[in-house]
């Protein structure tokens, strides 16, 4: 057992899919796991582990923001001895050529948290997916013909943007930023520090600049797509 997880050693399995709301690992376990069963309880951060396609695969709620998700991703590393973990999350976009429903493989991770500044003492590291799991990501979307956009996001500290930074989101489009989400830096640069594989895939519920968003059946439909991208490369 760890702090915030109550499964013993040997009940989350090797690999961990990582939504940020719990409800979602729950539906993720229940209708597409075989023999589910509940780990964890604690703080309601629900998690699951089941067997896809004859592999044992875990699915753990992470919450929002990277100082929730670093509490979840280190536990899984140093008490459960997890090696591959893929963030499934939503994200919102500010580029002309990303729609929403689009489906995006995060390669790198930038932020505007300090919280790699203090863990680097002021220098800039560059979080990045690791390429076996991106490289199997992208192969598998082509072979099955579901489009995926692959690049840099934005991790940000901030869900609801403030008005006193004016047009930040600007910068980053200049940049071809593609997106914006909470938690692939943090994820990156834990599973670095102790040399595991990470990958963010991200499905694009909302145009910020646009004011466009997902409908509930958009939501369902391109979320299946995410998780079934995310399990078979398991």
């Amino acid at each position: 057992m760890s702090i915030h997880n109550e499964a013993r050693k040997g009940d989350i399995a090797p690999t961990v899919l990582l939504p940020g709301d719990p409800l979602r690992a729950k539906f993720i376990a229940e209708n597409f796991l075989e023999t589910p069963v509940c780990y964890n309880h604690i703080r309601g951060m629900l998690g699951y582990t089941g067997i896809y396609k004859g592999v044992k695969v875990s699915v753990q709620g992470t919450g929002m923001g990277m100082p929730s998700l670093a509490i979840y991703v280190q536990e899984l590393i140093e008490q459960y001895d997890v090696q591959n973990l893929i963030r499934i999350g939503t994200c919102g976009t500010f580029q002309d050529h990303v729609q929403v429903k689009d489906l995006i493989l995060a390669m790198g991770a930038s932020t505007d948290s300090q919280m790699n500044k203090i863990r680097f003492k002021g220098l800039d590291y560059s979080p990045i997916a690791s390429f076996d799991l991106l490289n199997k990501a992208y192969n598998y979307a082509i072979e099955q013909n579901i489009p995926v956009k692959v690049g840099n996001v934005l991790s940000s500290d901030f869900f609801y943007s403030e008005p006193l930074l004016g047009d930040a989101y600007e910068i980053w489009k200049a940049y071809n930023v593609l997106a914006v989400e909470m938690e692939s830096s943090a994820l990156y640069t834990i599973a670095a520090r102790f040399g595991r594989n990470a990958l963010s895939i991200l499905t694009v519920s909302d145009h910020i600049l646009k004011g466009e968003k997902a409908t509930q059946l958009d939501r369902q439909n391109s979320f299946t797509q995410m998780i079934d991208i995310a399990l078979n490369i398991v």
